[in-house]
């Protein structure tokens, strides 16, 4: 069983993905250059977080 996303990771990846879709690939070592970019994390963890969901989010072609 995976790790359970908390509603601050779901919502703002989700308002990320919905700004910025074209941003965002299949690979979690440039989503994480995205993330930083965009938005200021107050941790590394948080910021991985939500590349990382992120991520499963556009290899899973879920709707936003």
């Amino acid at each position: 069983m995976g790790r359970i996303k908390t509603q601050l990771i779901k919502r703002t990846t989700l308002k990320l993905l919905a700004a910025h879709k074209e941003s965002f690939t299949k690979d979690f070592g440039e989503n994480k250059k995205v993330v930083s970019n965009m938005l200021t994390a107050p941790t590394k963890k948080l910021r991985n977080v939500i590349a990382g969901y992120a991520t499963r989010l556009v290899k899973n072609e879920k709707e936003l």
